[in-house]
């Protein structure tokens, strides 16, 4: 039972220190996209540790489990592990584990369908508001322009995805302020920020007591505007893009004294007017390695045992 343990200690090291070394660093800010791949590579290490627990308990409580997974595997690795001496609590962890991933898969599926349904509903306002003309087919991209007094602009995912801008913000623009903005948010749209969006809420709504689940949904709330800004800026300049920001949101109260439901907008200002630079790509490529090999550590431990009996 000593290596299902040990898995699931990795797994509550690696939540507990990753958020923490994350939250102290000083790069992210700079390197949302990074900072993105980073907290992927602790949960899905966390994740992972939980997940080869289970399929190890569950090898040592039931004899056809134990047969699936060391099927492929050498005479001699079986007994390597020591199944025999996890004792009677393996079929239990086994359970509770395997219930937690049920129970994740539920809650993904609960916040796709969820903004499928919140999809489809504003489809049918937004058609109801700007309806097709005769003849226009449904087509992929497209922008639709709706009259309001409060500027804004959004994008809906989906088969059929749509670019979505007030007339309000079309006034407020101008054409390089509004070609940054549409850039914005095609940057979400090609970098598939609403299923990170969807995993983070599973989790945090899933395991609401674990911390590290409710840090990654807030990063990347977070963290994705700041790399669709990142992409706006690219194209259009950083100036450009925080304008166009302050265009959209000055009226909201968001850059005043007292704190909003957007305020996160005036440091996303702050960021883009100080033009920091970026790390370095010496740096950036170590953090990349780093962040990769640590899901990987879980595997390596669970080989341990495998790897002693084949070398």
């Amino acid at each position: 039972m000593l290596l299902p343990l040990a898995l699931l200690a990795l797994g509550g090291l690696a939540a507990a220190v990753g958020p923490r070394l994350l939250a102290r660093a000083e790069w992210p800010d700079r390197e949302p996209v990074l900072a993105l791949w980073v907290w992927q590579c602790v949960v899905a290490a966390v994740l992972l540790c939980c997940a080869l627990a289970m399929v190890l308990s569950a090898a040592a409580a039931w004899e056809a489990v134990r047969g699936h997974v060391f099927a492929p595997a050498p005479s001699g690795v079986v007994e390597a592990y020591a199944l025999q001496g996890y004792g009677p609590w393996a079929g239990a962890v086994a359970a509770v584990l395997a219930g937690g991933g049920a129970w994740t898969a539920a809650m993904l599926t609960h916040e796709v369908r969820t903004a499928r349904a919140q999809r489809k509903r504003q489809r049918r306002e937004l058609l109801v508001r700007s309806p097709r003309l005769p003849g226009e087919v449904e087509a992929g991209d497209r922008l639709v322009v709706l009259e309001g007094e409060r500027p804004g602009a959004w994008w809906m995912p989906g088969t059929a995805p749509r670019l979505v801008i007030t007339t309000a913000a079309l006034r407020r623009l101008n054409r390089r302020q509004l070609d940054a903005v549409l850039a914005h948010e095609r940057g979400h749209a090609r970098a598939r920020h609403d299923w990170l969006l969807y995993c983070s809420s599973a989790l945090a709504k899933g395991f609401p007591q674990v911390p590290v689940f409710a840090g990654f949904r807030g990063e990347m709330h977070r963290l994705v505007e700041l790399a669709a800004d990142d992409v706006a800026s690219r194209q259009f300049g950083r100036l450009t893009i925080a304008l166009a920001l302050i265009q959209l949101n000055g009226d909201r109260g968001v850059f005043g004294p007292c704190p909003t439901p957007h305020a996160e907008l005036p440091r996303r200002v702050d960021r883009l007017l100080a033009a920091t630079p970026r790390l370095t790509p010496a740096r950036r490529l170590r953090l990349t390695a780093a962040a990769a090999f640590v899901p990987v550590v879980p595997l390596l431990v669970t080989l341990v045992p495998a790897l002693g009996v084949l070398r």
